[in-house]
């Protein structure tokens, strides 16, 4: 399979190198027609679009390109193309690519109703910024990503919602996949959420580097660590706000002004951070996420007596806690036990239910619902 994805890239590079023209694509008509049309020599036998609601589309070759088309829903789509033998490639015509865990894809946008939020639309951008934090837990530096909104300055008072990605990604998957920033600036400049600053840590052990590295100069290899859910990110959670502290004073000092969300992984962390914590977040959301550890209680303090300090958490009576979960999600019948037991005690909460299961189509749409909710107390 490598050799046959090989001869692939050296056919296209060759074609390309031959004089194809290489135009942008695919092309998208105001009613959410899709056109795709695929830069590859006829020879390729056949082409396909794979990750596209409706199924597998078939490209046929015509005019120079393989070429099909689909009308969608206005909306972020990811896609990948298939080649002969099922190999995997990216749509050459499309310069747009967004990588989740190892997959590199391509992706689109369909504008006109939801795709609009997820658009670099004409409005005042934020900033993202990469930062190190030192983590004597974990003993290394750790990076994360933190989005400032458009016209911050240093001494600003602003509230901070930490955002935690899921299994498998990093402290760039809300920014790439959750398009945060995209979100965040358009209903901003809408008037529809508050200005704040956004917290993306790292969520597995980190990026561990050679001893003494940093993030000017670097030197040494870094290596990506296994994700973890047995309790060290949750203990670990202070040097992160501590980091905060320090470099953006006066901003989520207190539970009025301090939110946390999470996806799956992340999901489980929120809850999790947050009942250890009962008073300091105000606003806490998690998406498709698991509360019980998946392996059992793996010694940590932190999975203890859970229902108890779950029970703390909702008598410190923060203002908003909000639960998002897909009908066809795995995680479902983990949240319907869950949410029995809070309706049991009389716990407060909202709860959201959309189609469609474990998706980042869910996750960027529970951001774009919850976000306008934090930091107002009136909010509905």
């Amino acid at each position: 399979m490598r050799v046959f994805l090989f001869f692939c890239v050296f056919v296209l590079g060759a074609w390309f190198g031959a004089g194809a023209e290489l135009k942008d694509t695919p092309e998208i008509d105001a009613d959410g027609t899709v056109r795709f049309a695929v830069p590859a020599p006829e020879n390729m036998d056949s082409m396909a679009i794979d990750g596209l609601p409706g199924g597998r589309l078939c490209l046929s070759y015509e005019d120079g390109a393989w070429r099909g088309e689909r009308v969608l829903p206005s909306n972020f789509y990811t896609y990948t193309v298939s080649g002969p033998e099922g190999v995997k490639m990216l749509d050459m015509g499309n310069v747009y690519t967004v990588r989740d865990m190892g997959w590199l894809m391509n992706y689109l946008i369909v504008p006109g109703g939801e795709g609009d939020l997820y658009c670099d639309a004409d409005v005042a951008h934020g900033t993202v910024r990469e930062e190190w934090y030192d983590s004597p837990r974990a003993g290394f530096r750790r990076r994360l990503s933190v989005y400032t909104p458009a016209g911050y300055e240093r001494g600003d008072s602003l509230p901070v919602l930490y955002l935690l990605h899921g299994s498998g990604g990093d402290e760039t998957a809300w920014l790439t996949l959750g398009r945060a920033s995209r979100i965040l600036d358009n209903l901003i400049a809408r008037g529809e959420a508050e200005p704040m600053i956004v917290v993306m840590p790292n969520g597995n052990l980190g990026m561990s580097a050679a001893p003494g590295a940093g993030p000017e100069g670097q030197k040494g290899v870094t290596t990506r660590l296994p994700h973890t859910m047995d309790g060290a990110f949750e203990e670990s959670f202070p040097e992160i706000m501590a980091h905060v502290a320090k470099n953006y004073p006066g901003c989520g000092t207190d539970a009025s002004n301090t939110a946390i969300a999470g996806l799956s992984m992340g999901g489980f962390h929120t809850f999790h951070i947050a009942k250890e914590n009962p008073g300091r977040f105000g606003y806490i959301a998690v998406f498709s996420g698991l509360i019980t550890p998946p392996n059992g209680n793996t010694g940590s303090a932190v999975y203890e007596n859970i229902e108890e300090k779950a029970l703390g958490l909702f008598a410190a009576k923060p203002e908003l806690v909000w639960i998002g979960i897909g009908k066809d999600d795995f995680l479902y019948d983990e949240n319907c036990k869950w949410r029995d037991f809070f309706d049991k005690h009389g716990c407060r909460y909202e709860y959201y239910e959309s189609d469609g299961g474990h998706t980042w189509e869910n996750w960027r749409r529970y951001l774009s619902r919850v976000l306008p909710r934090l930091f107002r107390s009136n909010a509905e």
